[in-house]
């Protein structure tokens, strides 16, 4: 089995214990690791795969948090460094009553965006491999070039790129930087991930169809197209997929989109999916590949926080089977 390195923030999340306030106010918080690369590598390696996460992190008590909580988790910790020259990126999250969020991002800069291009090293990366990002740490930063560096070197050695915008425009100064880096990024990826309110902000178009066949261009092979708890659809050149997502009392959606893509992925490198066999495989088994995903974040939203939410490959597999 190929290994998932994913390249990005981890950050710690503080959650309002009160569901239904406002941010301004809300008086107490529960200190939760998160940010989408950390939460999706965690993901895989709950789901029995191989993940990485390449970052920097701060040399404090936060930064020590979130090494063990991903050692904790078996992701792979080797690609992490670390500096005394940032704190870690802290994000405040209130939960509306629907478990929607509501986001506040302390970062100036953080550790995990003083991350190098001269950090990235090509023999990490294996045949077989995939590379996933985000776009939270491509705001202009030595990580934007860091990301660069990665993903040509895992497409040299015959890696998937995954691509989840994942947009957070309260962390970009312009929201047309934000939609125009994502649009530099999007050709450099074989698979896309994207949500159903992100769509119509990446490609200014809101015909739905219209808008995903938009993205087909440079390398991409897939666009995921996510609906929350409509679940998802997949679209490859050659055809488009459907399938329904899964009814749960949703205590926090936070990571569960981050869940979602980390099934997706793990049943690729389950089975050993090359960038060659990428497209027949899902025009294949993609029933199977968004039922396992859409429990995965159907689960993960059951639960209050990100990482420590994430089911266990055994609860998704007993929660489908009673499907």
């Amino acid at each position: 089995m190929g290994k998932l390195y994913c390249i990005g923030e981890a950050l710690i999340d503080f959650i309002a214990l009160q569901k239904g306030t406002d941010l301004k106010n809300v008086p107490t918080f529960e200190k939760v690791p998160g940010g989408a690369p950390a939460n999706v590598a965690a993901a895989v390696a709950k789901y029995g795969g191989k993940s990485s996460l390449i970052t920097k992190l701060s040399n404090d008590a936060f930064g020590d948090f979130l090494i063990d909580i991903l050692k904790q988790n078996d992701v792979e910790v080797d690609k992490i460094s670390r500096t005394n020259e940032a704190n870690a990126a802290l994000g405040f999250v209130s939960i509306k009553e629907d478990g929607e969020r509501d986001f506040s991002f302390y970062r100036n800069p953080s550790a995990d965006l003083l991350l190098t291009e001269h950090e990235i090293q090509s023999g990490w990366f294996s045949k077989g491999d995939i590379l996933h990002f985000c776009s939270v740490d491509l705001v202009e930063s030595p990580m934007k070039y860091a990301h660069r560096k990665a993903i040509e070197a895992a497409k040299s050695r015959g890696g998937i790129i995954s691509f989840d915008p994942n947009i957070r425009l309260s962390l970009w100064n312009d929201p047309t930087a934000c939609r125009e880096t994502v649009l530099t990024f999007l050709p450099l990826a074989h698979i896309i991930k994207v949500s159903d309110e992100e769509l119509e902000f990446i490609t200014g178009i809101s015909d739905v169809n219209e808008a995903i066949q938009s993205l087909f261009v440079g390398d991409v092979m897939a666009v995921v197209y996510t609906k929350g708890s409509k679940g998802a659809e997949l679209y490859t050149k050659e055809g488009n997929y459907q399938s329904s997502g899964f009814k749960v009392t949703v205590a926090d959606t936070t990571g569960a989109g981050d869940a979602f893509i980390g099934g997706f992925l793990y049943k690729l490198l389950e089975k050993d999916v090359q960038v060659e066999s990428l497209v027949p495989f899902l025009n294949i088994r993609h029933q199977e590949i968004l039922e396992f995903a859409n429990a995965s974040g159907a689960l993960t939203a059951s639960v209050k926080g990100a990482i420590p939410a994430i089911p266990a490959k055994k609860h998704i597999l007993n929660f489908l089977s009673t499907r």
